[in-house]
């Protein structure tokens, strides 16, 4: 394999020597994504470059209403989606033929064409009397027939994609244009009746139309999250839609008097809801910063970022490994999915860790740990921080400056976790002849301008969204000092991956709307709180105990950004009840919604880790959630020391830190059985303890866990025997 790299991957600068990394950050595509070509493939690509265009121009230069710019944004988003994404897998053979269509296929069409086109129909026509005659209120014919048969035209075409497929990547289903048509139908009548809608949404005020294009909203998103996300926020989200309704049957604090469909649907596709913070957060923060991780996919300086990291450590021992804690940990932070970042990564990371010694399911591992840990490394934290600023109204520079040490604590465990291993295993690094050159990619480490610039302007007191502009401009003007100059068709090539990188996010914040609005709307997340105080009466670690568990669960199966939101609305108020400080429970919810990811038995990166490792997904998974074991014991660390966070004077926070990355070393020793030596499964247990004892931050603690520390590190190294212990006994 060394050899191939040498042979197909040579640096455009020949002294760089082999580089490893080359496209390390492409978008592999899905298996129900379409790859088109032809006139068809141009139209699409225009729409997406037209879709990242709108949004850079709104948030940079022409601010539009609230509920206007969050409506195009989401359907936009499920229009491409649909045209991107099939219902089911593709096959790749382009020559694939269309099956014959039977008379059941031809009926779905004809109801879901006459439904559809029924109701853009009715939507074009008001808008003509707006812009031909003024006519604010159409013809009450207009809206009071347009619901019914859009609901049974898209119910007509989502069906059909489910039973009739196209099974071409180069061609999409009819059933997808309709369903991208009826996005284009419900925006049209809710930008229509915008200002009326804000008033009686969610209200006994509220109208059939408003019913029913919310609806048909909510079937759009659900279709669309299934097939770029999976089943699982599918199914939590129609656990708590169908949990509004049968509320009253229920017994103790779910229970609540119910909702009429009219009622529900209505508000929840209010800002409440559907366009509430996680697609505020979506409209703004990660399509922006996707539209940066575009910009530095087309600029090749992604692959610098690895290639840097191999040159700094992949001629160290267990190196490809360390490489993935660094690049995976930096590439996660800006992409913003655990999997996704696996996927990308993983396909060079997870080989070499297998080349030079690791087991197939620790490479997998390894790589699904460092890629979820880059949802939580400052300053973009795989837009965890934005979304936290959004819900919690705390600055977003302060959240950064708070994840710091967290942070570092996170990748530090993991770093001597992959160390320990190596030394454990007798493992070596790869040879110097098979990495890139250290001097010479260093000379040119101005391609670290576009973060550096970013972090210097969010801290310089920039916006979030200027610094983010700026960042993404960093991108294409150090591109020309590179082989890969970012010219017109560069720039519109990073336009066109930002809006397909972004249509996941866009459908899972979109579906994470439907949960907080649920929430919002039933007060479950105030019964919770309640719940949570009672546990709390107890036993307040007991109270922890239980809100990193629900924390975990809800996360499990979904996108980090879904799975902070939900467990944002319902664990965070009550540790907030609890006399916990915002800011404090907020990361609390956040780790364990990051940490789901790597948690047995639904972790979807440790699962996209195994399938490039080819191991066990479970023991992948059960692997992986050793080596990101610090992650679970960090929240317990700043709840106890709330110094983790930044906040107390500089001694408390230098006295946290130096015992909790002593404890970190210990646990990943206990982890590994390995301390300066193999270790029995006895002293195992006593790094464990010691370990936990520097959780709590307390001199005592802390020096009884340091103290156990240096007796086992005593007795490796023999200057204890277990015959001097038995002498020191009598």
């Amino acid at each position: 394999m060394s050899q191939q790299l040498k042979q197909t991957a040579t640096h455009p600068d020949q002294d760089a020597g082999p580089v490893i990394a080359k496209g390390v950050d492409d978008e592999p595509l899905a298996t129900n994504q379409r790859d088109l070509g032809g006139r068809l493939n141009m139209v699409v690509v225009a729409i997406c470059i037209a879709y990242t265009t709108f949004h850079v121009a709104v948030m940079n230069l022409y601010p539009l209403e609230t509920w206007t710019y969050r409506m195009i944004h989401l359907a936009g988003g499920l229009f491409i989606g649909f045209l991107i994404y099939s219902a089911l897998s593709l096959k790749a053979d382009a020559h694939v033929q269309p099956a014959r269509r039977g008379p059941l296929e031809l009926a779905l069409g004809a109801v879901a064409v006459a439904g559809v086109g029924y109701g853009l129909l009715m939507v074009a026509i008001a808008f003509g009397g707006l812009w031909f005659a003024g006519l604010r209120a159409p013809d009450p014919l207009v809206f009071h027939t347009f619901g019914i048969p859009l609901l049974v035209g898209s119910s007509a075409a989502v069906v059909a994609g489910w039973i009739f497929p196209e099974r071409s990547k180069a061609r999409i289903h009819w059933a997808d244009w309709m369903l991208g048509a009826a996005s284009i139908a419900v925006l049209g009548y809710i930008l229509f009746n915008v200002g009326p809608i804000r008033l009686r949404a969610g209200t006994a005020l509220a109208q059939a139309p408003d019913f029913f294009a919310a609806l048909v909203g909510v079937i759009l998103i659900l279709e669309l999250t299934r097939r770029v996300a999976g089943l699982a926020l599918v199914v939590i989200a129609g656990i708590f839609i169908a949990y509004s309704f049968l509320g009253p049957w229920l017994p103790g604090f779910l229970t609540h008097r119910g909702y009429s469909p009219e009622r529900f649907f209505t508000y929840i596709f209010t800002d409440q809801g559907i366009l509430g913070d996680p697609i505020a957060v979506s409209s703004t923060y990660i399509i922006l910063f996707i539209t940066f991780a575009a910009f530095l996919q087309a600029s090749r300086v992604g692959d610098y970022f690895v290639n840097f990291a191999f040159a700094v450590a992949g001629g160290w021992r267990g190196g490809p490994a360390k490489v993935a804690v660094f690049a995976s940990g930096l590439m996660g932070m800006i992409n913003g999915t655990s999997a996704g970042n696996v996927v990308s990564t993983g396909s060079l990371t997870i080989p070499l860790m297998k080349k030079v010694g690791y087991p197939a399911r620790s490479a997998g591992a390894i790589e699904a740990t460092a890629s979820s840990g880059g949802q939580i490394l400052p300053p973009i934290m795989g837009a965890g921080a934005f979304i936290m600023a959004e819900v919690t109204g705390i600055p977003y520079t302060d959240i950064v400056v708070a994840a710091i040490i967290p942070a570092a604590l996170y990748f530090a465990s993991v770093y001597f976790m992959v160390d320990l291993q190596a030394t454990k295993l007798g493992m070596k690094g790869l040879p110097k002849d098979e990495l890139p050159k250290f001097a010479v990619l260093a000379r040119q480490a101005y391609l670290f301008l576009p973060i550096v610039i970013l972090i210097y302007t969010l801290f310089a007191g920039y916006s979030v969204i200027r610094a983010g502009t700026m960042a993404m401009a960093a991108a294409a003007v150090v591109s020309w000092l590179t082989p890969y100059k970012m010219g017109p068709r560069a720039v519109l090539k990073a336009l066109e991956l930002a809006a397909k990188m972004s249509i996941q996010l866009v459908a899972v914040c979109a579906a994470a709307g439907v949960i907080v609005g649920v929430i919002a709307l039933t007060g479950v997340g105030a019964r919770f709180s309640s719940l949570l105080l009672g546990l709390a009466e107890q036993n307040q670690l007991i109270a922890l105990f239980f809100a990193m568990c629900i924390s975990i669960v809800l996360g499990m199966g979904m996108p980090t950004t879904a799975a902070y939101a939900v467990a944002a609305a319902v664990v965070a108020p009550g540790l907030i009840q609890l006399g916990i400080p915002v800011l404090i429970a907020h990361f609390f919810v956040f780790y364990y919604a990051v940490m789901s990811a790597i948690t047995p038995p639904v972790a979807l990166a440790a699962y996209a880790g195994a399938g490039l490792a080819g191991s066990d997904p479970m023991k992948t998974s059960v692997e992986a959630f050793k080596f990101g074991l610090a992650a679970f014991i960090v929240p317990f660390m700043f709840f106890y020391s709330h110094a983790l966070l930044m906040q107390g004077e500089w001694h408390e926070i230098l006295h946290v830190v130096a015992t909790a990355l002593i404890g970190i070393y210990l646990l990943s020793s206990a982890v590994q059985g390995y301390f300066f030596g193999n270790v029995s499964n006895v002293l195992r247990v006593v790094l464990l303890l010691a370990a936990l004892g520097m959780i709590q931050g307390g001199w005592i603690s802390d020096i009884m866990g340091l103290g156990a520390g240096l007796a086992v590190f005593a007795y490796q190294k023999r200057f204890v025997t277990p015959r001097t212990l038995a002498k020191g006994a009598d």
